[in-house]
């Protein structure tokens, strides 16, 4: 497609067609950003685990458990050893200090 108006268009136009689907995606990430920063404010300085993440977040569990596993894919949690079988997650900045 080399006509640029033909291009604007055809984009406008898919825009229109998906706006609900844009909609709702734009909610999801922001509801996902939120609990992102729920979570890593209350990591700020301190190593906890799932529960006290859980707790400390006010969010379920497996919730947390979900974000946390996303959040070491990225290299931006780290574990921070093992106490009473669970692990404990520091925010990964603060682990190499």
């Amino acid at each position: 497609m080399a006509d640029p108006k033909a291009h604007a268009q055809l984009l406008k136009r898919l825009r229109e067609q998906h706006q609900e689907t844009v909609k709702a995606t734009q909610a999801h990430l922001k509801a996902t950003q939120t609990i992102r920063r729920k979570i890593t404010a209350a990591m700020k300085g301190k190593a906890l685990t799932i529960p006290e993440l859980a707790t400390t977040a006010e969010l379920a569990p497996d919730q947390v458990l979900w974000h946390i596993a996303a959040l070491r894919k990225y290299g931006l949690v780290a574990e921070a050893g093992q106490e009473d079988g669970y692990y404990r997650y520091t925010l990964a900045e603060e682990s190499k200090r």
